[in-house]
């Protein structure tokens, strides 16, 4: 499939939220994004294709380091590469921003996005128990070193 990379901006709200709600059990809501679009740390790249956002992930970038916050990929659209392409375009950006390591926390229930992680060199750095408030799940850390 062939989607092109953008940067989104709160013009794209509506998009954004609409494949969240899709995507996670706790979406941020309308105000949590407005508020995120509103500082000049955080940023958010998508994937489309046909007028439609298929995938997206937020991120926020500060002192040399990138938090990777959400990562969303259409459910009809997954396990088509997608994730890890718009990760790898992303990865790509932060490098050219002088950014030297990315983190990212993701439920230990998330094989795919574990694998999707690990199979661009992420490795596992920690654990935050309980760290879900919808499920009690753990939340597991990784890291990636950009340099």
């Amino acid at each position: 499939m062939r989607a092109e990379f953008f940067r989104l901006d709160a013009g794209h709200l509506d998009e954004v939220l609409a494949l969240e709600q899709r995507c996670f059990s706790m979406p941020w809501t309308a105000k949590q994004f407005g508020l995120a679009f509103e500082q000049k740390v955080f940023s958010v790249f998508g994937l489309r294709a046909g007028g439609r956002l298929l995938a997206y992930a937020s991120v926020y970038h500060a002192a040399g380091e990138l938090e990777i916050l959400n990562v969303a990929v259409l459910p009809e659209c997954r396990r088509r590469g997608l994730g890890r392409r718009l990760l790898g375009l992303l990865l790509q950006v932060a490098r050219k921003m002088g950014i030297t390591r990315a983190v990212l926390e993701v439920r230990t229930g998330n094989a795919p996005a574990i694998a999707l992680y690990e199979g661009l060199g992420f490795a596992r750095a920690g654990r935050r128990p309980r760290y879900y408030a919808d499920t009690g799940e753990d939340a597991l850390i990784y890291t990636l070193n950009l340099v």
